[in-house]
């Protein structure tokens, strides 16, 4: 009996996750969905013809924030994990391109987007989130 329990496979723990700070995550990237989607149906809805690039780029910003979102809140699973990681690191390279284009060529953004001026309308959410999430998911490793 002994040297059964001494070969017996340890028990596998799924995940070290940090509970708390992923609840934050998943919170803040469901609160920034639903601020883009707003915005970004509103905008196309109402006034595409003036400012179609700034519109468009605010539903593309909400499409990635919709697929963020739940990747992050499923990132247990290797494949929702891999997704979180690509459009979270999408989701930066937008902030940055966006909010860069937003500050130097100002009369083609006429209007705000979600990433004009580096978020700066959602308090620089859009420009911070990322980097937490990224920071999340490196940290966020399966225990053997």
């Amino acid at each position: 009996m002994e040297s059964q329990a001494r070969y017996a496979k340890p028990v596998q723990k799924p995940h070290t996750r940090r509970p708390g700070v992923h609840r934050i995550v998943v919170a803040l990237y469901a609160v920034l969905t639903l601020a883009a989607v707003g915005r970004s149906s509103y905008q196309v809805l109402t006034k595409f013809d003036e400012a179609p690039l700034a519109y468009t780029l605010s539903a593309v910003a909400a499409a990635i924030y919709i697929v963020a979102t739940i990747a992050v809140a499923l990132s247990a699973r290797p494949w929702a994990r891999n997704l979180a990681f690509v459009t979270i690191s999408s989701e930066l390279v937008g902030v940055v391109v966006v909010g860069a284009a937003s500050v130097v060529a100002p009369e083609r953004f006429p209007d705000a987007t979600v990433w004009s001026h580096f978020g700066a309308g959602y308090l620089l959410l859009p420009l911070v989130l990322p980097l937490v999430g990224l920071w999340w998911l490196r940290g966020a490793r399966r225990v053997t």
